[in-house]
């Protein structure tokens, strides 16, 4: 289920990160990207482990928030299931002919 949930945040924020403070958008980079773990990121930004922890959820929670009203990665999504179905029925009608 992490993983799941790390992936979804990583799209979300690919999506949104820009509307983020530069706080969050440096922590969540770290945390996302580059993959650090709440001690690293702390120390490398000379911070505790819980003002990471609290940025951490607050990003997430705007992040969700944001795709909750503007649903861009549900649409993205979708049209993604679209090319891929219109692919494999244009593979079978090539292998049809």
């Amino acid at each position: 289920m992490k993983v799941e949930e790390n992936l979804k945040f990583c799209k979300l924020f690919d999506i949104y990160g820009k509307l983020l403070s530069s706080g969050q958008q440096e922590i969540m980079s770290y945390y996302l990207n580059d993959d650090l773990t709440i001690s690293e990121i702390a120390e490398n930004l000379k911070v505790s482990r819980q003002a990471v922890m609290d940025s951490i959820t607050k990003a997430e929670k705007k992040l969700n928030l944001l795709e909750n009203k503007l649903t861009l990665l549900a649409r993205i999504e979708g049209y993604e299931k679209t090319i891929e179905d219109l692919q494999k029925q244009l593979l079978k009608e090539h292998k049809e002919d």
